[in-house]
Protein backbone atom coordinates (compact mmCIF):
# COMPACT_ATOMS: atom_id res chain seq x y z
CA UNK A 1 0.00 0.00 0.00
CA UNK A 2 2.61 2.28 0.79
CA UNK A 3 4.44 1.71 -2.33
CA UNK A 4 1.29 2.21 -4.30
CA UNK A 5 0.81 5.50 -2.43
CA UNK A 6 4.30 6.87 -3.37
CA UNK A 7 3.95 5.75 -7.29
CA UNK A 8 0.68 8.00 -7.14
CA UNK A 9 2.39 10.37 -5.43
CA UNK A 10 5.06 10.78 -8.16
CA UNK A 11 2.97 10.44 -11.01
CA UNK A 12 2.18 13.26 -11.72
CA UNK A 13 5.96 14.45 -12.33
CA UNK A 14 6.21 12.06 -15.46
CA UNK A 15 2.73 13.31 -16.96
CA UNK A 16 2.30 15.68 -19.84
CA UNK A 17 4.17 18.55 -17.93
CA UNK A 18 5.58 17.34 -15.64
CA UNK A 19 9.28 17.78 -15.25
CA UNK A 20 10.37 14.24 -15.99
CA UNK A 21 7.08 13.92 -19.40
CA UNK A 22 9.54 12.85 -21.23
CA UNK A 23 10.58 9.85 -19.12
CA UNK A 24 6.58 8.90 -18.75
CA UNK A 25 7.27 5.42 -20.88
CA UNK A 26 9.81 4.38 -18.38
CA UNK A 27 8.15 5.38 -15.34
CA UNK A 28 4.93 3.61 -16.83
CA UNK A 29 6.67 0.22 -17.64
CA UNK A 30 8.23 0.02 -13.79
CA UNK A 31 4.45 0.77 -12.50
CA UNK A 32 2.23 -1.60 -14.63
CA UNK A 33 5.23 -4.20 -13.83
CA UNK A 34 4.51 -3.64 -10.24
CA UNK A 35 0.50 -3.32 -10.09
CA UNK A 36 -2.57 -3.73 -12.27
CA UNK A 37 -2.75 -0.22 -14.43
CA UNK A 38 -5.24 2.02 -12.68
CA UNK A 39 -6.89 3.11 -15.48
CA UNK A 40 -10.77 2.04 -16.71
CA UNK A 41 -12.54 2.10 -19.90
CA UNK A 42 -15.29 5.11 -20.19
CA UNK A 43 -17.12 4.81 -22.82
CA UNK A 44 -17.73 1.89 -25.65
CA UNK A 45 -17.85 -1.73 -25.85
CA UNK A 46 -15.34 -3.90 -24.28
CA UNK A 47 -14.66 -7.29 -23.26
CA UNK A 48 -12.96 -7.81 -19.71
CA UNK A 49 -10.79 -10.92 -18.91
CA UNK A 50 -8.11 -11.91 -16.98
CA UNK A 51 -5.95 -13.12 -19.15
CA UNK A 52 -3.94 -9.91 -20.92
CA UNK A 53 -0.43 -9.96 -21.42
CA UNK A 54 1.61 -9.33 -18.54
CA UNK A 55 -0.11 -12.77 -16.97
CA UNK A 56 0.58 -14.56 -20.07
CA UNK A 57 4.27 -13.43 -20.27
CA UNK A 58 4.55 -14.26 -16.38
CA UNK A 59 3.25 -17.50 -16.94
CA UNK A 60 5.68 -18.55 -19.70
CA UNK A 61 8.11 -16.82 -17.15
CA UNK A 62 7.55 -19.55 -14.76
CA UNK A 63 7.40 -22.06 -17.00
CA UNK A 64 11.29 -21.71 -17.73
CA UNK A 65 12.32 -21.43 -14.61
CA UNK A 66 12.93 -25.23 -14.27
CA UNK A 67 14.65 -25.22 -17.45
CA UNK A 68 16.74 -22.20 -15.61
CA UNK A 69 17.43 -24.28 -12.47
CA UNK A 70 18.52 -27.49 -14.10
CA UNK A 71 20.58 -25.67 -16.65
CA UNK A 72 22.60 -23.61 -14.01
CA UNK A 73 23.31 -27.02 -12.34
CA UNK A 74 24.25 -28.77 -15.74
CA UNK A 75 26.76 -25.88 -16.57
CA UNK A 76 28.76 -26.68 -13.55
CA UNK A 77 28.04 -30.35 -13.44
CA UNK A 78 29.55 -30.69 -17.16
CA UNK A 79 32.45 -28.53 -15.67
CA UNK A 80 33.46 -30.61 -13.45
CA UNK A 81 32.69 -33.60 -14.96
CA UNK A 82 35.25 -32.73 -17.47
CA UNK A 83 37.70 -32.02 -14.84
CA UNK A 84 37.39 -35.64 -13.13
CA UNK A 85 36.17 -33.77 -9.57
CA UNK A 86 33.74 -34.83 -7.90
CA UNK A 87 31.75 -31.57 -5.56
CA UNK A 88 28.64 -31.30 -3.76
CA UNK A 89 25.15 -30.12 -5.44
CA UNK A 90 25.49 -26.64 -4.28
CA UNK A 91 29.07 -26.42 -5.26
CA UNK A 92 28.06 -27.82 -8.52
CA UNK A 93 25.03 -24.72 -8.91
CA UNK A 94 27.08 -22.33 -7.44
CA UNK A 95 29.28 -22.56 -10.52
CA UNK A 96 26.42 -22.40 -12.95
CA UNK A 97 25.10 -19.66 -11.35
CA UNK A 98 28.30 -17.72 -11.04
CA UNK A 99 28.25 -18.77 -15.64
CA UNK A 100 24.89 -18.00 -15.89
CA UNK A 101 24.20 -14.86 -14.31
CA UNK A 102 26.66 -12.58 -16.53
CA UNK A 103 24.25 -13.64 -19.82
CA UNK A 104 21.20 -12.73 -17.80
CA UNK A 105 22.39 -9.09 -17.29
CA UNK A 106 23.65 -8.75 -20.44
CA UNK A 107 20.80 -9.55 -22.21
CA UNK A 108 19.08 -7.82 -20.22
CA UNK A 109 20.57 -4.52 -20.00
CA UNK A 110 21.39 -4.65 -23.71
CA UNK A 111 17.56 -4.98 -24.47
CA UNK A 112 15.49 -3.21 -22.03
CA UNK A 113 17.62 0.10 -22.86
CA UNK A 114 17.03 -0.48 -26.54
CA UNK A 115 13.21 -1.28 -25.58
CA UNK A 116 13.17 1.68 -23.16
CA UNK A 117 15.15 3.84 -25.63
CA UNK A 118 12.23 3.41 -28.38
CA UNK A 119 9.53 3.67 -26.83
CA UNK A 120 10.56 7.24 -25.59
CA UNK A 121 11.40 8.06 -28.86
CA UNK A 122 7.23 6.86 -30.13
CA UNK A 123 6.14 7.83 -27.18
CA UNK A 124 4.37 4.38 -26.34
CA UNK A 125 4.16 2.09 -23.56
CA UNK A 126 7.19 -0.32 -22.93
CA UNK A 127 5.71 -3.82 -23.73
CA UNK A 128 6.27 -7.18 -21.58
CA UNK A 129 7.14 -9.00 -23.94
CA UNK A 130 11.29 -8.59 -23.82
CA UNK A 131 11.02 -10.18 -20.41
CA UNK A 132 10.20 -13.36 -21.82
CA UNK A 133 13.06 -12.79 -24.70
CA UNK A 134 15.31 -11.28 -22.66
CA UNK A 135 15.15 -14.91 -20.38
CA UNK A 136 15.03 -17.22 -23.25
CA UNK A 137 18.25 -16.02 -25.12
CA UNK A 138 20.40 -17.14 -22.44
CA UNK A 139 18.63 -20.26 -22.65
CA UNK A 140 19.18 -21.23 -25.74
CA UNK A 141 23.11 -20.28 -26.35
CA UNK A 142 26.51 -22.23 -25.26
CA UNK A 143 27.80 -21.61 -22.09
CA UNK A 144 31.25 -20.31 -23.66
CA UNK A 145 29.37 -16.83 -25.43
CA UNK A 146 31.45 -14.07 -25.21
CA UNK A 147 29.40 -11.46 -23.58
CA UNK A 148 30.49 -9.17 -25.66
CA UNK A 149 29.11 -11.29 -28.56
CA UNK A 150 25.71 -11.84 -26.63
CA UNK A 151 25.14 -8.22 -26.44
CA UNK A 152 25.62 -7.97 -29.81
CA UNK A 153 22.97 -10.30 -30.74
CA UNK A 154 20.69 -9.03 -28.41
CA UNK A 155 20.88 -5.70 -29.58
CA UNK A 156 20.82 -7.37 -33.35
CA UNK A 157 17.62 -9.40 -32.34
CA UNK A 158 15.77 -6.59 -30.85
CA UNK A 159 16.91 -3.59 -33.73
CA UNK A 160 16.27 -5.85 -36.51
CA UNK A 161 14.00 -8.22 -35.53
CA UNK A 162 11.63 -6.16 -33.15
CA UNK A 163 11.77 -2.56 -33.28
CA UNK A 164 11.79 -2.13 -37.39
CA UNK A 165 8.28 -3.59 -37.48
CA UNK A 166 7.28 -1.49 -34.89
CA UNK A 167 7.76 -3.46 -31.67
CA UNK A 168 6.39 -6.25 -29.53
CA UNK A 169 3.52 -7.77 -31.45
CA UNK A 170 4.30 -6.50 -34.37
CA UNK A 171 7.66 -8.77 -35.07
CA UNK A 172 7.98 -11.23 -37.97
CA UNK A 173 10.37 -14.00 -36.51
CA UNK A 174 10.92 -14.77 -33.19
CA UNK A 175 13.39 -12.41 -31.42
CA UNK A 176 15.43 -14.56 -29.25
CA UNK A 177 15.95 -17.18 -32.02
CA UNK A 178 17.41 -14.42 -34.37
CA UNK A 179 20.10 -13.84 -31.61
CA UNK A 180 21.18 -16.98 -31.79
CA UNK A 181 21.00 -16.82 -35.51
CA UNK A 182 23.01 -14.42 -35.44
CA UNK A 183 25.51 -15.54 -33.86
CA UNK A 184 25.78 -18.41 -35.96
CA UNK A 185 26.34 -16.75 -39.29
CA UNK A 186 28.31 -14.27 -38.15
CA UNK A 187 30.78 -16.17 -35.35
CA UNK A 188 30.34 -19.97 -36.00
CA UNK A 189 33.35 -20.74 -34.17
CA UNK A 190 31.55 -19.54 -30.98
CA UNK A 191 28.34 -21.77 -31.87
CA UNK A 192 29.39 -24.85 -32.84
CA UNK A 193 32.08 -27.59 -31.94
CA UNK A 194 33.22 -29.65 -28.62
CA UNK A 195 34.77 -26.33 -26.72
CA UNK A 196 31.62 -24.05 -26.24
CA UNK A 197 28.86 -26.38 -24.81
CA UNK A 198 30.99 -27.00 -21.60
CA UNK A 199 32.81 -23.66 -19.15
CA UNK A 200 36.21 -24.14 -18.90
CA UNK A 201 36.26 -27.61 -20.43
CA UNK A 202 39.63 -29.55 -20.24
CA UNK A 203 41.52 -30.33 -23.14
CA UNK A 204 41.10 -34.07 -22.86
CA UNK A 205 37.49 -33.96 -22.55
CA UNK A 206 35.45 -34.56 -25.61
CA UNK A 207 32.39 -32.42 -24.78
CA UNK A 208 30.44 -33.44 -27.90
CA UNK A 209 26.80 -33.12 -28.32
CA UNK A 210 24.67 -35.95 -29.08
CA UNK A 211 24.20 -34.21 -32.57
CA UNK A 212 27.81 -33.21 -32.59
CA UNK A 213 28.30 -36.75 -32.16
CA UNK A 214 26.12 -38.58 -34.36
CA UNK A 215 26.76 -35.82 -37.66
CA UNK A 216 30.83 -35.97 -36.93
CA UNK A 217 30.97 -39.43 -38.36
CA UNK A 218 29.73 -41.24 -34.79
CA UNK A 219 26.71 -43.70 -35.06
CA UNK A 220 23.66 -44.24 -33.21
CA UNK A 221 25.93 -46.29 -30.96
CA UNK A 222 27.71 -43.78 -29.97
CA UNK A 223 24.95 -41.67 -28.77
CA UNK A 224 24.15 -41.07 -24.70
CA UNK A 225 21.23 -43.17 -23.54
CA UNK A 226 17.73 -42.02 -24.12
CA UNK A 227 17.52 -41.73 -19.94
CA UNK A 228 20.81 -39.10 -20.33
CA UNK A 229 19.36 -37.36 -23.20
CA UNK A 230 15.87 -37.28 -21.03
CA UNK A 231 17.40 -36.03 -17.87
CA UNK A 232 19.49 -33.91 -19.64
CA UNK A 233 22.85 -34.73 -17.95
CA UNK A 234 24.89 -33.92 -21.63
CA UNK A 235 26.19 -31.26 -23.20
CA UNK A 236 24.23 -28.45 -24.98
CA UNK A 237 22.59 -25.17 -24.77
CA UNK A 238 22.01 -23.87 -21.42
CA UNK A 239 18.19 -24.93 -21.15
CA UNK A 240 17.81 -27.24 -24.16
CA UNK A 241 19.02 -30.59 -22.43
CA UNK A 242 16.45 -31.43 -19.51
CA UNK A 243 13.77 -32.93 -21.42
CA UNK A 244 12.00 -33.31 -17.79
CA UNK A 245 12.42 -29.83 -17.42
CA UNK A 246 11.06 -28.37 -20.96
CA UNK A 247 7.50 -30.89 -20.29
CA UNK A 248 7.34 -29.47 -16.69
CA UNK A 249 7.08 -25.94 -17.94
CA UNK A 250 5.17 -27.21 -20.99
CA UNK A 251 2.31 -28.85 -19.16
CA UNK A 252 2.32 -25.34 -17.14
CA UNK A 253 1.61 -23.79 -20.22
CA UNK A 254 -0.72 -25.97 -21.35
CA UNK A 255 -2.59 -26.39 -18.44
CA UNK A 256 -3.18 -22.95 -18.60
CA UNK A 257 -4.09 -22.60 -22.59
CA UNK A 258 -0.93 -20.56 -22.77
CA UNK A 259 0.26 -22.14 -25.80
CA UNK A 260 -1.42 -24.32 -29.19
CA UNK A 261 -2.25 -27.70 -28.77
CA UNK A 262 -2.71 -27.65 -32.84
CA UNK A 263 1.19 -26.45 -33.24
CA UNK A 264 2.64 -28.39 -30.70
CA UNK A 265 0.48 -32.17 -32.12
CA UNK A 266 1.76 -30.73 -36.06
CA UNK A 267 5.10 -30.35 -34.84
CA UNK A 268 5.55 -33.85 -33.22
CA UNK A 269 3.85 -35.01 -36.23
CA UNK A 270 5.53 -33.81 -38.92
CA UNK A 271 9.02 -34.46 -37.08
CA UNK A 272 8.06 -38.12 -36.72
CA UNK A 273 6.85 -38.26 -40.14
CA UNK A 274 10.31 -37.09 -41.53
CA UNK A 275 12.17 -39.04 -39.22
CA UNK A 276 10.27 -42.37 -40.75
CA UNK A 277 10.99 -41.85 -43.97
CA UNK A 278 14.57 -40.93 -43.51
CA UNK A 279 14.78 -44.26 -41.21
CA UNK A 280 13.12 -46.20 -44.62
CA UNK A 281 15.87 -44.82 -46.90
CA UNK A 282 18.61 -45.34 -44.04
CA UNK A 283 21.37 -44.80 -46.81
CA UNK A 284 23.83 -42.10 -44.01
CA UNK A 285 24.38 -43.07 -40.60
CA UNK A 286 22.43 -40.03 -39.82
CA UNK A 287 18.99 -41.24 -41.88
CA UNK A 288 19.93 -44.22 -39.62
CA UNK A 289 18.79 -42.44 -36.57
CA UNK A 290 15.83 -43.80 -34.81
CA UNK A 291 13.22 -41.25 -35.49
CA UNK A 292 11.94 -41.08 -31.52
CA UNK A 293 15.78 -39.79 -31.19
CA UNK A 294 15.30 -36.48 -32.74
CA UNK A 295 12.44 -35.94 -30.44
CA UNK A 296 14.91 -35.79 -27.88
CA UNK A 297 18.05 -34.49 -29.08
CA UNK A 298 19.36 -31.12 -29.52
CA UNK A 299 16.85 -28.11 -29.06
CA UNK A 300 13.58 -30.13 -30.82
CA UNK A 301 11.46 -29.96 -27.81
CA UNK A 302 12.39 -26.68 -26.05
CA UNK A 303 12.20 -25.23 -29.73
CA UNK A 304 8.07 -26.63 -30.07
CA UNK A 305 6.96 -25.67 -26.57
CA UNK A 306 8.89 -22.20 -25.96
CA UNK A 307 9.51 -21.12 -29.24
CA UNK A 308 7.03 -22.67 -32.36
CA UNK A 309 4.04 -21.38 -30.25
CA UNK A 310 4.92 -17.75 -29.94
CA UNK A 311 1.46 -16.14 -31.22
CA UNK A 312 3.41 -13.35 -32.64
CA UNK A 313 5.13 -15.06 -34.98
CA UNK A 314 2.90 -18.25 -35.57
CA UNK A 315 0.27 -19.18 -37.74
CA UNK A 316 -3.09 -17.75 -36.33
CA UNK A 317 -5.77 -19.74 -37.83
CA UNK A 318 -6.67 -23.06 -36.85
CA UNK A 319 -5.77 -25.27 -40.13
CA UNK A 320 -3.15 -23.13 -40.40
CA UNK A 321 -1.31 -24.41 -36.90
CA UNK A 322 -1.77 -27.66 -38.15
CA UNK A 323 -0.03 -26.57 -41.46
CA UNK A 324 2.92 -24.09 -39.57
CA UNK A 325 3.75 -26.66 -36.95
CA UNK A 326 3.87 -29.94 -39.49
CA UNK A 327 6.34 -27.96 -41.51
CA UNK A 328 8.19 -27.01 -38.73
CA UNK A 329 8.79 -30.51 -37.77
CA UNK A 330 9.27 -31.66 -41.20
CA UNK A 331 11.68 -29.11 -41.89
CA UNK A 332 13.51 -29.47 -38.64
CA UNK A 333 14.78 -32.72 -38.79
CA UNK A 334 15.47 -32.62 -42.88
CA UNK A 335 17.71 -29.51 -41.87
CA UNK A 336 19.67 -32.18 -39.25
CA UNK A 337 20.04 -34.81 -42.00
CA UNK A 338 20.50 -33.77 -45.27
CA UNK A 339 22.64 -30.64 -43.96
CA UNK A 340 25.74 -32.05 -41.45
CA UNK A 341 27.54 -28.82 -41.76
CA UNK A 342 24.15 -27.57 -39.71
CA UNK A 343 22.46 -30.48 -37.59
CA UNK A 344 20.68 -28.26 -35.09
CA UNK A 345 17.63 -27.89 -37.11
CA UNK A 346 15.02 -26.45 -34.96
CA UNK A 347 16.13 -22.92 -35.10
CA UNK A 348 16.53 -22.38 -38.84
CA UNK A 349 12.86 -24.39 -39.21
CA UNK A 350 11.03 -22.04 -36.99
CA UNK A 351 12.35 -18.66 -38.52
CA UNK A 352 12.05 -20.43 -41.39
CA UNK A 353 8.31 -20.79 -40.70
CA UNK A 354 7.87 -17.57 -38.62
CA UNK A 355 8.23 -15.92 -42.80
CA UNK A 356 5.93 -17.96 -44.02
CA UNK A 357 2.87 -18.25 -40.89
CA UNK A 358 1.24 -14.71 -42.48
CA UNK A 359 1.24 -16.68 -46.02
CA UNK A 360 -0.47 -20.00 -44.61
CA UNK A 361 -3.14 -17.80 -43.02
CA UNK A 362 -3.69 -15.92 -46.31
CA UNK A 363 -4.17 -18.97 -48.17
CA UNK A 364 -6.34 -20.86 -45.56
CA UNK A 365 -8.66 -17.63 -45.18
CA UNK A 366 -8.68 -17.37 -48.82
CA UNK A 367 -9.91 -20.85 -49.69
CA UNK A 368 -13.05 -20.24 -46.49
CA UNK A 369 -13.86 -17.31 -48.32
CA UNK A 370 -13.89 -19.29 -51.43
CA UNK A 371 -16.00 -21.99 -50.37
CA UNK A 372 -18.09 -19.79 -48.59
CA UNK A 373 -19.03 -17.75 -52.02
CA UNK A 374 -19.54 -21.05 -53.60
CA UNK A 375 -21.96 -21.94 -49.99
CA UNK A 376 -23.66 -18.09 -50.80
CA UNK A 377 -24.01 -19.17 -55.01
CA UNK A 378 -25.64 -22.80 -54.38
CA UNK A 379 -28.04 -21.35 -52.18
CA UNK A 380 -29.34 -18.20 -53.85
CA UNK A 381 -29.53 -20.48 -56.72
CA UNK A 382 -31.76 -22.90 -54.31
CA UNK A 383 -34.15 -20.35 -53.79
CA UNK A 384 -35.29 -18.77 -57.02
Amino acid sequence: MGLRNYIDKIKPNFEQGGKFAKFHSTFEAFETFLYTPNRVTSRGVHIRHYADMKRNMIYVLIALIPCFLFGTWNIGYQHYLSLGEDVTFWHTFGYGLLKIIPLYLVSYIVGLTIEFTFAEIRHEEVNEGYFVTGFLIPLIMPVEVPLWMLALAVAFAVIIGKEVFGGSGMNVVNPALLARAFLFFAYPSKMTGDSVWIAEKADAYSGATPLGTIFNGGTVNDLPSLTEMFVGTIPGSIGETSKIAILIGAIFLILNGIVSLRIIAATFLGAVSMGLFFNALGTTPAMEVPYYYHLWMGGFLFGTFFMATDPVTAAQTNIGKWIYGFLVGAIAILIRVANPGYPEGMMLSILLMNVFAPLIDWCVVAINIRKRKKRWAAAERRTK
